[in-house]
């Protein structure tokens, strides 16, 4: 496992086996064949895509597919999710593009995560670059600003309030506060996904330097110990955590609607099912 840390000295690392890898790229392939569909792209969503797994961690792979004409042709609408059992490695699901373009519509945070993930396994570049641009244009700050404060909030309250807590629900309220941070601060777009970048872009080297040092702490534990590993509680962190979640409170962020067409999303639908109906994309 490659480890490397940013300027402000915070561990990251976005380990993939091959062996693994070989075998998500395969499963992807069995789906195809199975749902007649085609994938358009495929990422790690989870604490790998992140920066910070632990090596029990398990890999969640998240894609975007096609169906085929017939399918978009029918009176009853028809189920837009494919889900394969999770088993000791793998939690592999995906959304079929129409979903994903209505959630795209919506500013949905988890669709913008997916396609901002440093890990992607498989794509077709010309459906990455249209979902890429209608995501920015469609990206609203005080959805995706409300959404990630209100998963610190919650995962807060429900993890974080014992003598001992279990380490990594740390970094699952640290990592929305500080997306909830990056979008105040930020008015040109979505968070990075990565952990690592994402703080990097709202704590200062030398004025939060103790606060690094802690993160930093706290990471090495993650990427060191299992899933379930429990500690005492980190009271930097949780002060910080503390303060923040009040001033979300005194102050939630307030900003403008995006001003996006969604005659676009359906143009992304329309030429992208006819594309792999008939073009070359077209699985027999």
């Amino acid at each position: 496992m490659t480890t490397t840390q940013s300027p402000e000295h915070l561990l990251s690392a976005h380990p993939v086996e091959p062996h693994v890898r070989e075998r998500i790229l395969a499963a992807l392939a069995d789906i195809e064949r199975q749902h007649r569909v085609t994938v358009l792209f495929a990422c790690e969503s989870g604490s790998r895509g992140w920066g910070f797994a632990s090596p029990d961690s398990d890999y969640d792979v998240r894609f975007i597919y096609v169906n085929r004409l017939p399918w978009y042709l029918t009176v009853h609408k028809q189920r837009d999710v494919i889900e394969l059992p999770i088993n000791d490695v793998l939690d592999v699901g995906g959304w079929d593009l129409r979903k994903a373009l209505g959630l795209l519509h919506e500013s949905n945070p988890t669709l913008l995560e997916w396609l901002r993930s440093p890990i992607v396994y498989r794509q077709d570049e010309e459906a990455a670059a249209a979902l890429g641009g209608l995501a920015r244009s469609h990206f609203s700050r005080v959805r995706a600003w409300h959404h990630y404060a209100a998963m610190a909030r919650k995962n807060f309250r429900e993890y974080l309030q014992g003598e001992q807590v279990r380490t990594k629900k740390y970094l699952y309220v640290l990592r929305p506060l500080l997306a909830a941070r990056w979008i105040a601060q930020h008015d040109d777009g979505a968070p990075p996904m990565r952990f690592a970048a994402l703080a990097e872009g709202v704590l200062d080297s030398a004025r939060d330097a103790a606060l690094i040092g802690a993160i930093n702490d706290l990471l090495a534990v993650k990427m060191q110990a299992g899933e379930a590993a429990y500690g005492p509680r980190r009271e930097l962190l949780h002060a910080f955590i503390t303060q923040e979640l009040a001033a979300h409170a005194a102050q939630p962020l307030q900003a403008p609607a995006p001003h996006a067409d969604a005659a676009a999303l359906d143009a992304c639908l329309y030429d992208t099912v006819l594309r792999f109906d008939h073009g070359t994309g077209t699985t027999s």
